[in-house]
């Protein structure tokens, strides 16, 4: 688990951390060598989430012997399902990274929300109800490891 302690705001105890698949953690459906060992490290700390459309099919397959759990479901609705999965996982407890539209629901549900302008760009709407906006999956990782980042980002 993560214990974040924020100066002017509640302490945040994260269990969850829910990830977009495509366009946040995979790029035309096929994630990285270093994304793969970044999740195992973090699904050290936290159960690990990857929620998806699974535009290419691929998802299942790329997450193949990590320690996350991978809820697929058709494309539309997407918001929805995901907003239902956070319900369900505890929005108190869990903080979620994407990039898309269909991201914005679960981010205003969850604790924390993270979002992510990659290769595949972002939102713009979804980063108006994110608590962090970072440019690469590489900062993601390093917040999400080295708590005390989201600390010095997120102090009042």
């Amino acid at each position: 688990m993560l214990i974040l302690e924020i100066p002017g705001r509640n302490r945040l105890v994260i269990e969850n951390v829910v990830f977009d698949y495509n366009g946040t953690l995979a790029v035309d459906g096929v994630m990285t060598p270093d994304t793969k060992d970044s999740l195992a490290k973090l699904a050290k700390l936290v159960n690990v989430y990857i929620l998806t459309a699974d535009t290419h099919g691929t998802a299942r397959q790329q997450c193949s012997g990590l320690a996350v759990h991978v809820s697929t479901f058709p494309g539309t609705d997407a918001g929805q399902q995901k907003a239902a999965i956070i319900k369900k996982l505890g929005p108190e407890k869990t903080l979620s990274v994407g990039n898309g539209f269909n991201d914005i629901v679960m981010s205003r549900l969850a604790t924390l929300s993270i979002g992510l302008i990659g290769p595949e760009g972002c939102s713009g709407q979804l980063l108006t109800v994110c608590d962090i906006v970072v440019s690469s999956l590489t900062d993601v990782f390093d917040l999400l490891l080295h708590p005390t980042r989201i600390k010095a980002t997120l102090r009042s």
